[in-house]
């Protein structure tokens, strides 16, 4: 009768799941949402205290029945976050995000020290791009040196929550390989990539063992009596939050392809060995089932259409009907949705647009539809980095919030030119949390466990949210999306200089 937790901190709230998987069902789920601090200069922020704030008001909801059967906790968090802590665990500073784009000086300051991009991903696997979070170190000793001074660990945001849970610090591979200083070949830190952050520090010092995603360890006993849990809870490594989708959608075996929409768009598959493109085309990640991720990341997904829908003053969750009756190209609207900047293409300083207005078309409905479109294209041209280099998908798993709009399901479907499968759970890296929780506990009691059967046995498919590519729209949206190309070839040669590595295929 044992409950496995999924705790997933996100940039816009934080989720818990509790799952049966006895029963094969959630049994609990409750969010909290959170604030953003947004600065002109392209600065995202939290205190990491909203985090932990919001994960005590989801177990006070919890039923004390249902925490009592709590057996271990699975935490997922938003990649690329730097938490700087001091030697007695105190938090320094607000947590800087992944969609933070305040730091693209810094960026290049590492790469032109290694001696450019492709030198970066010659060593680690990855370029350094802007949100990830090597570069917010040189951007906290300029602008926070009093916090740069202190500084003893470095921390992502699930290391930070885990580090709350458990009194203990650790990083797993999967969430340390966004960092842009983990060789994702060897799995080790790049000597290089650290002294081209800081050359008078030994940033290695600072971040916090690698383990296993299969490890865990015990909850505090301070915890557990706060939150009314058991005392020989285990919580999980967890990982970052595409790595936990990951296993929330079952995408831990070749050939899978997941698209989370939520506020920022990513597109990922499983690999048994390093995937690492020479022109940077998509991240090189390392998984937190073991293997690898390589994956698509843009940083503007929901955000767009959440934009809109605010402006015009009704709910997304309305979105779909104020869309009824637009077409396949809004007539003729198209947008840039990069409200934060862009990661795919690396564009940081880029700024949304709309364009294509006239007398006739700007209505709300077609708004909403070109935001829709632009960030489903802009994760289309990542897919097309993926396709030219060889790899093939049989269709898409799809998880997030956007997720639940059969309209964007649709548009998923014939803008790909694939099937879309939607998981029974909605909460993919919440899930997914839960999953590696229930995996590692098997593993630390004995049982044989594989991450890979525990995703067959648990992972099932809405077949009644499915959709399917429809040809006629499938053309039409093939135009639009060549339309959408042109626009955003002209956002490079402003917002650029663009590369070989980012230009769009």
């Amino acid at each position: 009768m044992s409950l496995f937790v999924g705790l997933d901190v996100g940039t816009q709230s934080v989720k818990l799941v509790a799952y049966d998987p006895q029963a094969r069902r959630i049994v609990a789920t409750h969010g909290q949402p959170l604030e953003l601090i947004a600065g002109n200069d392209g600065s995202r922020e939290q205190h990491a205290q909203w985090w932990i704030d919001a994960i005590r008001s989801c177990f006070a909801r919890l039923d004390p029945a249902l925490r009592t059967r709590v057996a271990a906790i699975g935490v997922s968090g938003q990649q690329h976050g730097f938490v700087p802590v001091d030697r007695d665990g105190n938090v320094l500073a607000p947590a800087k995000l992944w969609c933070d784009t305040s730091t693209s000086a810094e960026c290049d300051e590492i790469m032109s020290a290694v001696g450019g991009a492709r030198r970066s991903v010659e060593l680690a696997g990855n370029p350094i791009l802007a949100g990830y979070t090597a570069s917010k170190l040189p951007w906290t000793r300029k602008h926070r040196p009093e916090v740069y001074a202190k500084l003893a660990s470095i921390l992502l945001p699930h290391d930070y929550v885990n580090f709350w849970l458990t009194g203990e610090r650790w990083m797993e591979y999967g969430d340390a390989s966004g960092t842009g200083w983990l060789d994702v070949r060897t799995r080790t830190w790049s000597r290089d990539m650290l002294a081209a952050t800081d050359a008078r520090t030994d940033l290695s010092a600072m971040l916090p063992p690698l383990v296993e995603a299969d490890s865990s360890v015990f909850i505090s006993r301070a915890i557990a009596e706060e939150l009314g849990l058991p005392r020989d809870v285990r919580v999980a490594a967890g990982g970052g939050d595409n790595m936990m989708a990951a296993i929330g959608t079952g995408n831990v075996a070749n050939g899978v392809l997941t698209m989370s929409l939520g506020t920022s768009g990513t597109l990922f598959a499983h690999a048994d060995r390093p995937v690492v493109d020479e022109d940077a085309g998509w991240a090189a990640f390392c998984s937190s089932t073991g293997g690898w991720l390589p994956l698509i990341c843009t940083m503007n997904c929901t955000v767009a259409t959440e934009n809109v829908a605010k402006l015009f003053g009704f709910s997304t969750r309305d979105g779909d009907a104020v869309m009824a009756g637009t077409t396949p190209g809004a007539d003729g609207l198209v947008m840039l949705p990069f409200f934060n900047g862009e990661r795919t293409p690396d564009l940081p300083n880029a700024r949304a647009s709309l364009s294509g207005m006239d007398m006739g078309n700007l209505t709300r409905g077609n708004m909403y539809r070109a935001a829709m479109e632009g960030a489903t294209y802009a994760l289309r041209n990542g897919f097309d980095a993926l396709q030219a280099k060889g790899l093939s998908f049989d269709s898409i798993r799809l998880t997030g919030g956007g997720s639940q709009s059969a309209a964007w399901r649709q548009m998923v479907a014939d803008v790909f030119d694939l099937p879309v499968q939607v998981p029974e759970q909605a909460e993919g890296a919440a899930f997914g949390a839960a999953l590696q929780a229930l995996w590692a506990h098997s593993r630390a009691t004995g049982a044989a466990s594989d991450i890979a059967a525990i995703a067959r046995e648990h992972v099932g498919v809405d077949e009644s949210a499915s959709a399917k590519p429809q040809a006629d729209a499938v053309a039409a949206y093939a135009t639009h999306y060549r339309q959408f190309l042109r626009h955003l070839g002209s956002a490079q040669q402003l917002y650029g200089p663009a590369s070989s590595a980012t230009a769009p295929r």
